[in-house]
């Protein structure tokens, strides 16, 4: 241990509280031993730093900061050295409002279209994940502070969030959803990682030693703080045991007494609590010297600059037909769309930013050399019909060479918290879409959203821009391509299918049941459509440009490859040239191909340039269910290079020796991923392939039972809340404007609110409230029975039944109370002590 002298100081209950939240965002500090406050920030996209009233969901105001792109688009990119200066001015801003640990990137795998948070994530891909990761993180930690990428492992879906048991197999698991985990832990050193709200095969992640202790500490060498997700904690004592270091936000002394009963009673060594303590400090001295030596401003405007490079680097141009883009000078150009004048540049919850400005493109157009001939919203915002508006535009459309229709999702269909209801977006867009392109086949669509949608009605443009979520400069970056001042080279790091129904965890996603399982195995992303052999819209790496480019020459060695790319058109560009491995023939299943490498070239008209890309050690490896290792068939492999995954120009061949390992799946059933036939696995297959029985899933009441389940258990009380809760949601769900505070609550555990109420709940009031639900009301009815079959009247037995379900409960928030007091003195006389 890095502070086994300072930590020798300590009582426990000071060491058990520093393992915890003070505040929302801030740790507990010990000012005798000069410990300072880690002040934490939400900042996947732009600090969110609260210096008043503070909450997790992004409900409050924060301090001003610069909203760059959203993770789907700088995923966009393709580009690390960019994805690190983003990281390193986000660092900046975070050092001058005092923010010791900026809670990102977040790099969850998009397992489905639907996921109402796959704006803030990277991609279906892990190493593409992984490499932007790390270049973010790089990025942050150049300023001394710590970032903490989220949210580890296996958390795809915001339905029953804090509750969900993911159900899959070992190689799954570690193929998919730790891989990019594991190259931003290896290549980035991250101060922290955060750990899921969910379980994972029946653990929870921040109390799962597999997960947190035998693979992030043992195997990858992680020596930082793992910090909870907010509310997140389950079982304190047994996430410290596991290696979980903070538990935030802020639960209160019930969550100190916890540990130091866990420690009386043998369940917790006091060496795994030093262990954890000694990370704690060290974030918060490690980062002390940044966030107080950094200056207290940053250059609003560099930031604003870099913000619009990041954005004009992260759009894809979908559909181009004829080059009508760029739009030359002097075009007469129509501004049609609610999303011209307000434009939907970030998404909703935790991450959403207090921007220090908000360009449009409204205000914007008259900047560039085109002639605007007027603006019309032509629809309204969040759906319904407004037949002037349409009328409108319509008229308008007909005045203009070119019409820009700026089409998207709206803020309440993309959030953390609620999945997404289709992929379509809504039909007054659509119609608009329609009835324009009819009166003016000209039609330029500037597309906003935070994943996929259904493309269908892309048939009613002749060119689509896809801006995905910009952030505060995405306006200007969009005028940038539309205009050609920045030539797109973008590349799509998610598959679009056509339809909700091709991908494969579709029938099953979001999973109401308490188990979510992952029936699909290895193939998510454009790993099932490749192999599977189905149409998508537009394919994993996908993204045209205003020139084009030829590749020849490969060479290829087990170390990697090397070829030459030539920009054969008139314009400057950049390509990004992927690399994916494939091993036909192969006797162990695994995808027709996977992303290994990449590499983005910038080339001027005509010009040429060598590139190489370098294979490393997770080239050619699957992870072997036997052998519980990493193995690597032997064979011949096929290093494919391409412009996307379904656009292969080079195809190099290696042989590679392998390691010998036994087939994992001799003599085991597992025909439907062999063949990729994964859209309704049944449950004997996927039994074999996680090698053990399904779990029941069944919902218990416990204290992790949620909100939404409340009318599984017995008590009157419970099921009217349930019943108000559910009729709130049915009425959010058939207007389509989803209750983001509803659905917090009705995916919400009863344990959140000993872990959300910053210690006025402990652990023992909820209890009291499980018992309710339980039944235990019913001995109120009884009484209320005895009350008027010995003729006390309605008004006493009433009183009684209150009292019988009250009182365990006052009790509790009594002694919690009492305890906490008795608790705070001992911390305090421990402090005075020299």
């Amino acid at each position: 241990m890095k502070h086994e002298k300072l930590i020798a100081r300590m009582s426990l209950a000071e060491k058990c509280a520093l393992l915890q939240g003070a505040t929302t965002f801030g740790s507990w500090p010990n000012e005798r031993l000069d410990i300072p406050v880690v002040e934490f920030s939400d900042g996947p996209s732009g600090v969110r730093h609260q210096a008043g009233a503070a909450d997790h969901l992004g409900l409050n105001g924060s301090d001003p900061a610069t909203c760059f792109p959203t993770a789907v688009t700088m995923a966009n990119t393709w580009d690390e050295e960019l994805e690190e200066r983003v990281g390193a001015a986000m660092g900046q801003e975070a050092t001058a409002q005092g923010v010791a640990t900026l809670l990102a990137p977040g790099l969850c795998i998009k397992r489905n279209p639907l996921c109402g948070r796959n704006f803030e994530y990277f991609s279906e891909d892990p190493y593409l994940s992984g490499k932007m990761a790390a270049a973010f993180v790089r990025g942050v930690q150049s300023n001394g502070i710590g970032a903490c990428p989220k949210h580890y492992a296996v958390n795809s879906q915001e339905a029953r969030r804090q509750a969900s048991d993911s159900v899959l197999d070992e190689r799954t698991l570690r193929e998919i959803y730790l891989t990019g985990f594991e190259i931003v832990t290896r290549e980035s050193d991250p101060k922290t990682i955060m750990s899921s709200y969910n379980l994972v095969n029946g653990t929870y992640a921040n109390e799962n030693e597999h997960l947190l202790k035998e693979i992030l500490r043992d195997e990858w060498g992680f020596d930082g703080a793992v910090v909870t997700d907010w509310g997140g904690s389950n079982d304190h004592a047994a996430g410290v045991a596991a290696g979980s270091t903070y538990e935030m936000p802020a639960p209160g002394l019930g969550s100190v007494r916890e540990l130091m009963a866990a420690v009386e009673r043998g369940d917790l060594s006091e060496r795994d609590i030093d262990e954890r303590v000694d990370e704690a400090i060290e974030l918060a001295l490690s980062t002390r010297e940044a966030v107080e030596g950094a200056p207290k401003t940053f250059d609003v405007d560099a930031h604003h600059a870099l913000a619009r490079e990041a954005a004009a680097a992260g759009c894809v141009l979908l559909k181009n037909e004829q080059d009508l883009l760029p739009l030359p000078a002097r075009t007469k150009v129509a501004l049609i769309g609610d999303f011209a004048k307000t434009p939907r540049y970030q998404g909703a919850g935790s991450s959403a930013v207090n921007c220090t400005r908000v360009d449009s493109l409204l205000d914007l157009i008259g900047e560039t050399d085109l002639d605007l001939v007027g603006y019309e919203p032509g629809f309204e915002r969040h759906g319904g019909e407004n037949p002037s508006k349409r009328s409108a535009a319509l008229d308008l459309a007909k005045s203009a060479d070119v019409i820009l229709l700026c089409l998207g999702l709206d803020e309440i269909a993309e959030s953390e918290g609620a999945e997404r209801l289709s992929m379509r977006m809504n039909e007054n867009q659509l119609e608009l879409a329609h009835a324009v392109a009819e009166v003016n086949p000209n039609v330029v669509v500037l597309l906003s959203a935070g994943s996929c949608v259904e493309s269908d009605w892309m048939a009613d443009a002749r060119s689509v821009l896809y801006c995905a979520l910009g952030g505060q400069a995405g306006a200007g970056a969009a005028l940038d391509v539309v205009t050609g001042r920045t030539c797109p080279s973008g590349k799509l790091t998610e598959t679009w299918p056509k339809r909700l129904a091709d991908v494969p965890s579709s029938a099953s996603f979001p999973s109401d049941e308490h188990s979510a399982e992952y029936r699909e195995g290895l193939y998510v992303g454009y790993r099932y459509f490749q192999t599977a052999g189905v149409d998508v819209a537009f394919p994993f790496g996908y993204g045209l440009s205003y020139t084009t480019f030829s590749y020849s020459g490969i060479k290829s060695t087990e170390k990697g490859v090397s070829f030459t790319i030539t920009n054969t058109g008139t314009v400057a560009g950049a390509e990004v040239a992927q690399l994916y491995v494939a091993l036909p023939g192969a006797k162990v299943f695994r995808p027709e191909e996977e992303l290994k490498g990449f590499a983005k070239v910038q080339l001027e008209p005509g010009e040429s340039k060598t590139v190489s890309i370098e294979l490393d050690d997770k080239a050619f490896r699957y992870f072997n269910v036997k052998t519980n290792r990493w193995e690597v068939e032997g064979g011949t492999y096929e290093l494919r290079v391409g412009a996307s995954a379904s656009d292969i120009r080079l195809v190099g061949t290696v042989t590679v020796a392998g390691t010998g390992a036994p087939n994992p799946y001799e003599g085991v059933d597992v025909t439907p991923y062999e063949k990729a036939d994964v859209l309704s696995v049944d449950d004997a297959h996927f039994a074999a392939l996680l090698g053990h029985a399904i779990p029941d899933g069944q919902t218990q009441v416990d204290r992790n039972i949620c909100f939404r389940d409340l009318n599984r258990g017995r008590s009157l009380i419970f099921l009217l809340v349930w019943a108000v809760l559910r009729a709130m949601k049915s009425v959010a769900d058939r207007s389509g404007h989803p209750n983001l505070n509803v659905l917090f609550i009705w995916n919400m555990p009863l344990r959140a609110i000993a872990k959300m109420t910053g210690g006025m709940v402990d652990m023992a009031v909820v209890d009291a409230l499980v018992r309710e639900v339980k039944g235990f009301g019913w001995g109120g009815v009884v009484l209320l029975a005895l009350s008027l079959a010995l003729g006390w009247g309605v008004g006493i037995g009433i009183l009684l039944w209150v009292l019988w379900i009250a009182v365990p409960i006052l009790f509790a928030l009594v002694m919690n109370l009492i305890q906490n007091a008795s608790l705070a003195k001992k911390i305090d006389a421990a402090s005075r002590r020299r």
